[in-house]
C-alpha cells in the first residue's frame, strides 16, 4: 500500500499534484475533530483542564469562521494545543493565545489586531 498526502491549495501551484496523478489515488478528505474530540485531545496533550480546554475550542471555532481577514490558514488542534502547554506553564492566556495562535497566523498588523479582538471576546482568565 502506498499513501500519499499533500494539502490541496496549501501548496504553492509548481508544487500541486497534476490532475492525472490525482486520479489515481482514492482521495480522503480531512476537517477539523469535532468539538468534543478537540477538548479531549487538548486536554490530553497539554495538560489543561477541561474549562480551558472549552476555551480554546470556541477560540478556535470563531477563528475559523473568519472568512475576510487574509489568512492561508487558519488555527489547527497543534496551535491550541501549544497555546494550552503555555497557559498551563503560567503565561496568561491572552498572551499565549497572541504568542502560539495569532502571531503563527500572521505578521500582518492589522490582521493580527483583528485576530487579537477575537482572542480577547472569547478568552477571559
Amino acid at each position: 500500500m502506498l499513501v500519499v498526502s499533500y494539502n490541496p491549495g496549501y501548496q504553492n501551484l509548481l508544487k500541486s499534484l497534476k490532475p492525472s496523478t490525482r486520479q489515481r489515488f482514492v482521495a480522503l478528505t480531512f476537517d477539523y475533530p469535532e468539538p468534543e474530540i478537540e477538548r479531549r485531545i487538548i486536554e490530553a496533550e497539554s495538560g489543561a483542564d477541561e474549562r480551558l480546554a472549552h476555551r480554546l475550542v470556541r477560540l478556535a471555532t470563531a477563528l475559523r469562521r473568519l472568512t475576510d481577514q487574509d489568512l492561508e490558514e487558519t488555527v489547527s488542534t497543534r496551535l491550541l494545543v501549544v497555546a494550552a502547554r503555555l497557559i498551563v506553564s503560567g503565561l496568561p492566556e491572552q498572551d499565549a493565545c497572541r504568542a502560539a495562535i495569532v502571531d503563527a497566523l500572521t505578521d500582518d498588523p492589522d490582521t493580527a489586531a483583528a485576530l487579537d479582538e477575537v482572542v480577547q471576546a472569547v478568552i477571559t482568565e
